[in-house]
């Protein structure tokens, strides 16, 4: 019995083999290249969702400005002289060697988030106690609620994510390190009030699940300092069609992020620079299904089908 455990712990002793081969104990994991084998109706959907979102999408838009201040007046003058308001933010991620608490408590985050609206702010575990400072501060407790923290990994340097989301440049570094970034948190946030079992058109809960892997088979485009997967997850919960992400420093060309459509980036070195309100707002019109709400504010949503209906989760009736 005791040699039967013995080898059973020689077969499966990733660390050890990390250190002897450098693969990755994740890459290990069996269906990280095809999570969705075996659950054909959820590939359906992924599939009918990710058609859909891409249908209704506005073009990419990119917005280059310097950190801080420019950054935040930027932000307010999109508030104050066009109106302008998101219904999915994305802030990140905070890498460790970034100093970025001055510019993210002081956002216009409050005007520039819809209600209902929803937050999506990524950080590394070693930026995990800055990110609760950040959450805890006036500007996002006295609107936002926590909801889910989100982690994801990646398989190694090259399934994205690992050179990005921060000024060093692991190709130019004369020294590798031996424990390299693998983990990114998200707290997902929400402002108003969405029920799951009433506002299907707002929101799609239970699509992806709260740990998402990613490996080079899954970057269908080259390298970028942000992976796909954190964008289908927002994407995939949210059915509104205003998003915006916000990344607060300079991330460097070697791995740049890739402007995405149906988003609004906003970042220091973004390669594309096109963006103009009044022309995003006027695509909005044209490329979304427009319900006005309550307070008669226009909200603008990406059209479901009644196949997609039918094969999302769905929380059971009580």
């Amino acid at each position: 019995m005791a040699s039967t455990s013995s080898k059973w712990s020689e077969e499966n002793d990733y660390a050890n083999e990390y250190i002897h081969t450098g693969v990755q104990p994740i890459s290990h994991v069996r269906n990280a290249t095809m999570p969705r084998e075996g659950y054909p109706k959820l590939e359906k959907l992924h599939q009918l969702k990710e058609k859909k979102v891409s249908e209704h999408a506005v073009k990419p838009y990119g917005c280059r400005i310097a950190a801080h201040l420019l950054m935040i007046q930027k932000l307010n003058s999109w508030i104050t002289d066009h109106g302008l308001v998101f219904d999915v933010i994305m802030i990140g991620a905070l890498v460790e060697n970034q100093f970025i608490l001055p510019l993210l408590t002081n956002l216009p985050i409050q005007k520039l988030c819809a209600k209902p609206g929803y937050l999506f702010i990524w950080a590394t575990t070693q930026k995990i106690q800055e990110l609760t400072k950040v959450l805890n501060n006036q500007n996002f407790n006295s609107k936002f609620r926590r909801l889910e923290e989100l982690i994801f990994i990646q398989c190694n340097q090259e399934s994205g994510g690992g050179k990005g989301f921060g000024p060093e440049d692991y190709q130019t570094c004369e020294k590798v390190p031996l424990l390299q970034r693998q983990q990114w948190h998200c707290w997902m946030c929400i402002t108003g009030t969405v029920r799951r079992l009433t506002d299907n058109h707002l929101i799609h809960c239970n699509v992806d699940t709260d740990l998402q892997i990613q490996t080079p088979q899954s970057v269908h485009e080259g390298p970028s300092a942000v992976p796909d997967a954190m964008y289908k997850i927002a994407e995939n919960f949210s059915n509104t069609n205003r998003r915006l992400h916000i990344i607060p420093s300079r991330i460097g060309y070697n791995v740049p992020v890739r402007p995405r459509k149906g988003w609004v980036i906003m970042l220091p070195d973004i390669i594309l620079d096109n963006f103009d309100p009044s022309t995003f707002q006027k695509e909005l019109y044209e490329k979304s299904k427009v319900n006005y709400a309550k307070s008669n504010q226009p909200q603008f949503l990406v059209p479901q089908s009644a196949e997609i209906e039918e094969l999302r989760p769905k929380s059971p009736n009580k």
